[in-house]
Order: C-alpha cells, then structure tokens, then sequence
C-alpha cells in the first residue's frame, strides 16, 4: 500500500490562519465495517488502528467515529444504552484511548458521533420508567402519552416514524394498572427502540453536559450531533396536517411542522455550544467544534438558522450529495451554501457519501442521474433506475474534484476512495436496517452502502476485512461481501495506475496546496454554456458534466495565466484546452 505523505501537522502554511476544523478534510469511519482484528467478522477499534496508515495516505486531518457506545445495536450504535462507555463488540475503553493516541501521533484528531434525539430502550432512564408509573419523573425524561379512544388504544397523535410505520408504540401494561386496559403509548422518531428524549427536562440538560466532558476530557476534539431536525417538539404534539397521496412513507415525517426544525431544538444547540465554549474556555490551547447533521438543501435560511454563532461551528452540506448529475442543478448545489458562508462567515461541511445514503458511484451511474426533477431532499428516497457503473465511477470522480476545491471542511465516507459501488444483492435474512424491516421489505434500507470495507483480494479472510482469531478462524462478515469485492480493495486498486485511490490521495495533497491556501470564498464564473466553472482566488476548477468533449477558449480572462495542476481523467488531460466528457480539471496561475 502506498506510504502515507506528510501528517496534517506538516500542512502547508498559508496566511488564512483559521480554526482546524473550518477547512478540514475528515474521514468517516463506521466501526462495524472498516477492520476486524479479532475474527469475529464485526470491525473494532483495534482493527482502524491496524488501519491508520491507510487514512493517513489521505491527508486527512481528523476521524469521524460512528456512535461505538454501548448499544444493542437495533440501529448499529444510534440506539444508545450509554453515553459513557465503549460498546464490547468494539473493544474497551482502554482500545479507544490507544486509537486516540496513535492517531494524534499522525496529527489525526477523534471526532464522535452524539445522538441527542433518542437513545436505546436498553438505555438505564427507559428501562426505569417501563417500571414506573405513568406521570411519574422517570417518564418525564421521555414522551410518554395516554393514548386516545376509549381504551386508550389509539395513538396520542398521527405522526409518523422516519423509519416507516407509526412514531408510538404501546406499553402493555403500566406498573400500577388494574383496569385490564394496555399502558400508554411513547414517542419514537426513528425505530420503536429509540425513544425520543424531552430536551426540556433539565436531567436531559445534564446528561448530555457530562457527556461532552466525558470525552473532551479523554481528548476527543468535537462531535458529528446525530438527526437534529427531529430535536425538540411542539408542546402540545397536535395532529400532523394531512398530506397528500403521492407523499411517499419515508417522507410523511420530514413534512411535519410539529416535529421537524422546531424552535424548541435551537434551545437545545444553544445549551451545546455554551457547554463547549465554557470548556474550551477552560482548556486553553483546544479547539472544539459541532457539526449539525440535517437534510436542509436547497432551504438556506435552515441552515443559517444552525450555524447562528451561538449554535453550531457547521452544519452538512448535503447539497452536492444529493444533486442530479446536471450544470444548473450542481451550480445551485454550491452557491447555495457559499452565499450562506459569506453572509455568516460559516463555511460548508461538504460530503458526497455517508452511512445513510447509497454511494455516489451508484447514484450516479443511474440512467436519469442527469434529470433536474429526480432531486430530492431525501437520502432514502431514491431513484431505482438501471446503473452504469462505469460511468457512475467517472461521474463520482470528477464531482469529488469540484468538491476538494470548495470553500470549507470535507468529510469522505470510508471506501468512497476505492470508488465502491452499492450493494443491492444482500440476502432478506442478512438485512439488519429497520428500514427494511418497518416498510416490510418495501425499502432496502441503508445496508448497502455499509458493507465491510474490502482490503485485500483473499476471500478467506473477508478480503482482508478480517484478522484470523487466536485459533486462526474467521467468522462470517456481519453483512456479506460481493463475490467480485476483492477486485475492489485496496491492495488490487493500489497498483493500478490513476486509480481512484491514487486520485484521492492526489486530491489531498492538491488540496492543501492550492485550495486551502486560498480565502474561504468562491464564485461561479462563465467560461462557456456546457461547462461549471468555479474561481476561489488564483484556482479556477472546470467540470463537464455533458458525455461529450468540451474545447475551452484557454485565451479567456479567467483561463489566459492560468495551467492545468490536476485532472480526474489525468490520462486524458491535455494542454490543447479540450475537457473530457463528465471529468473536472483544475487550472492555477
């Protein structure tokens, strides 16, 4: 495997001296899926120690952790039983803090994931009020509600889970009843083993500020905050306004005024950010930061509403990750957040991949990935349209060019460098998402794009996703690998000349030299009707997002001083001005 270059703490100086986080590169990490160490076919903490050298190749400056607290894992670790604690699957305590140290060596920062909204019905507080009685404190911490009809047995209201199928479920029995009747009914806005949290119960209050001390104390840097739209509800939990036929079921929650983007969940932000600006008033020397994970593309005023100074440091911008392969639509994608970073002073956190979307590869190989109106704000509301994988990788590689050029923080998603596609092949009895199994199988869900991570062709040992045990057994992959995934991996994709993963380490590298060097602005400039154009200070990046060659005029103003330094298709990039079909090229003075 290629030696990792220079750490993050050897970056190249600049003169826009600003917080680390503001334009960092960020590489999301899911636990479950990058390395297993000990055989057991689940990837631990151990196994992304073994693997550190691999993301540092990337140039990247911190890790994301998913949620790898306790857990009995009904949504993979975002169904928390303890804040406090390491989940026994991935190792201990002790392995965390070793992860920690071995990365910091490498100038490679620990970011975790929070989940605010809900926790696990194996969570010590639910477990409390399922034996206690209605009205009680223990059940104040949640939304326990009385059910109506005559025997209760009808939900307090008609809200919706995100996951499909409905936001309450019914105890069957309450401690204290003796009237033959069920018990009531608790609100979850995900899986019915994730109940929400009332976030304006002051034991709520603290517990999440001892949950920012416990890991700040251990040297974790900042916090991806988990589904933050769903945070905060109306008082009185009214009835949603009814929605139309043609409103998909994963989409009925993400239209509800009472549950989503509520006044009652900046509250809870502005409760986060004093905790952190408090301690790292106390830590001179640390620089903290929240990034707020919500799905608001294409609704600018949401996002200022987050990144107000008194709320988050940054907020996703989904944008690009969710944007039809198409000029207009890509434009729209980017100017967006950038006119927010300038009238705030936000920059973006950009991401074309995550664990709760299909991969970019196969997003974009699909046959109408070039439509305008198949956009969506929803990452689970996809196209099923047929793929070309081939041209999916391509379309992939030149929309991770543009974005490595913005203004703002990247976050990549682990195998994204490898260009894996999804996979759709997974047997019923293999699916773990809940969204498989509340829509009955009607939606697939989120397994395919997590995977365990392929690092060598040797099946034997889940292509290297799995080291022997003691005994030399390797257990079977928690969700099952292609047959053709060795082909994908690291170690066969490393010889290959220009592959995606020696464009990505590329990129980082690039990266550092002429786009972080440069002020946190952009601007889109026209350079000719068929081609994206994007200026920030001497670097101008050129996309065709079209399947046929593009001449550029190199004696334009904006081209005429400037030459090529990078290209997705580097076999393909010429000095004659033509840009390749569906590739990007940077150009700088």
């Amino acid at each position: 495997m290629s030696e990792p270059f220079a750490s993050s703490n050897d970056r190249l100086a600049h003169p826009y001296a600003r917080p680390w986080w503001k334009d960092a590169l960020v590489y999301q990490v899911y636990v479950r899926s990058f390395a297993d160490s000990n055989g057991d076919g689940v990837g631990d903490l151990a196994g992304i120690r073994s693997r550190l050298g691999h993301i540092a190749s990337l140039g990247v400056e911190a890790i994301w952790l998913n949620p790898c607290y306790p857990s009995p894992q009904h949504d993979h670790g975002y169904d928390v039983a303890n804040y406090f604690d390491i989940h026994d699957e991935y190792g201990t305590l002790d392995d965390f803090d070793a992860l920690l140290a071995d990365a910091r060596n490498l100038g490679i920062k620990i970011l975790m994931d929070l989940v605010p909204s809900h926790c696990s019905i194996e969570h010590r507080w639910f477990i409390a009020a399922l034996a206690s009685d209605p009205n009680s404190p223990e059940r104040a911490r949640f939304y326990f509600r009385d059910g109506k009809g005559d025997a209760g047995n009808e939900p307090p209201n008609n809200w919706q889970s995100a996951f499909g199928g409905p936001a309450w479920t019914r105890l069957d029995a309450d401690p204290a009843a003796n009237n033959g009747k069920g018990g009531q009914w608790y609100l979850h806005t995900f899986a019915r083993e994730q109940p929400d949290l009332d976030h304006t119960h002051t034991d709520v209050h603290q517990l999440f500020d001892e949950i920012f001390k416990f890991w700040f104390d251990r040297g974790v840097e900042g916090f991806r905050v988990d589904a933050v739209a769903g945070t905060g509800k109306h008082p009185d939990l009214p009835n949603q306004p009814p929605v139309g036929p043609e409103v998909g079921v994963l989409d009925i929650t993400w239209m509800n005024e009472y549950t989503v983007f509520r006044p009652e969940g900046h509250d809870v932000w502005r409760r986060f950010r004093a905790t952190i600006d408090n301690y790292e008033s106390g830590h001179p020397g640390r620089e903290l930061m929240m990034v707020a994970e919500a799905y608001a593309v294409r609704r600018p005023e949401l996002v200022k509403a987050f990144t107000e100074p008194d709320q988050f440091h940054q907020m996703f911008s989904f944008d690009l990750m969710l944007t039809p392969w198409e000029k207009h639509s890509i434009e729209q994608a980017m100017l967006d957040p950038i006119a927010i970073l300038a009238k705030t002073g936000v920059p973006p956190a950009w991401t074309l991949n995550n664990h709760d979307i299909q991969r970019i590869v196969t997003r974009l190989g699909r046959s109408d990935a070039h439509l305008p109106e198949i956009w969506t704000n929803n990452n689970l509301a996809l196209s099923r349209a047929n793929v070309d994988l081939a041209l999916g990788e391509r379309r992939a590689r030149a929309m991770a060019a543009l974005i490595f050029a913005l203004p703002g923080s990247l976050y990549l998603y682990q195998g994204e460098e490898l260009g894996l596609p999804e996979v759709f092949d997974i047997p019923a009895d293999r699916r773990e998402d809940p969204v498989f199994e509340r829509t009955d199988g009607a939606e697939i869900g989120r397994d395919g794009c997590r995977v365990p991570m392929p690092w060598t062709n040797d099946a034997s040992s889940s292509y290297g996703f799995s080291t022997p045990s003691a005994d030399g057994t390797v257990g079977e992959p928690w969700l099952p690998q292609p047959a053709a995934w060795g082909e994908r991996s690291v170690s066969e994709i490393d010889d290959i000349e220009n592959s995606t993963l020696h464009m990505y380490q590329s990129l980082g590298e690039v990266r550092d030299e002429f786009a972080v060097s440069q002020p946190l602005e952009a601007q889109t400039i026209d350079i000719g009707p068929e081609v994206i154009a994007v200026r920030r200070g001497d670097l101008v990046v050129v996309v065709n997002p079209t399947d046929e060659p593009v001449q550029l005029d190199l004696d334009h103003r904006e081209l005429a001083i400037t030459q090529p330094v990078f290209a997705s298709e580097p076999a393909e990039m010429h000095t004659t001005g033509v840009i390749p079909a569906n590739s990007t090229i940077w150009f700088s003075s």
